[in-house]
């Protein structure tokens, strides 16, 4: 019996990894691990045909364009490994948020050049006080003096913003 789940874990494990290696299109530093849209990874044995999995992601709002491709992107490379059946299913609810993005995912961010999300979301209802944002720090010199341009930037998830020190632009992640 061991043994048995034992080796569900591990095919479980091949496959979040296979998955995990994915990138955003959008931001190619990035993989759909390291954004916190890759949610679950299911194996089962099909029918003399092998593994086949199942991933389920979850964009990082409604109408985001990037999905068609990370969904062809996540069949190619499961294709790849060998996996028989592929199924990419897309859920809305939770909805994702900046929280869901690990730390060297924001790290891999700063590094490319675009400011990491800052602080928590008010993701599933909590209440209280509003929380303001001060500043965001430039990803080129670390200087707080910057100034939003605008809400929207080249994605619906940033907003674009310039150093009033350096005078460089960049894209600040808003956390959502």
């Amino acid at each position: 019996m061991t043994a048995v789940i034992t080796e569900k874990v591990t095919a479980r494990q091949r496959a979040w990894d296979i998955a995990a290696t994915v990138c955003d299109p959008e931001i190619p530093v990035l993989t759909i691990a390291d954004l916190g849209i890759l949610r679950h990874v299911r194996v089962t044995q099909e029918h003399n045909t092998g593994d086949a999995v199942r991933v389920t992601i979850t964009p990082t709002y409604s109408g985001c364009p990037a999905m068609d491709a990370i969904r062809d992107d996540l069949k190619a490379a499961f294709a790849k490994e060998g996996y028989a059946s592929v199924e990419v299913e897309l859920v809305l609810a939770p909805a994702w948020t900046t929280d869901w993005m690990t730390d060297a995912g924001k790290a891999k961010l700063q590094e490319y050049g675009i400011a990491a999300p800052s602080g928590r979301a008010a993701a599933g209802g909590r209440s209280g006080p509003v929380r303001l944002s001060l500043a965001v720090k430039c990803p080129q010199c670390s200087s707080l003096n910057t100034k939003e341009l605008t809400r929207f930037g080249s994605t619906s998830c940033k907003a674009l913003y310039v150093c009033k020190d350096c005078l460089e632009p960049f894209d600040y992640f808003k956390v959502l």
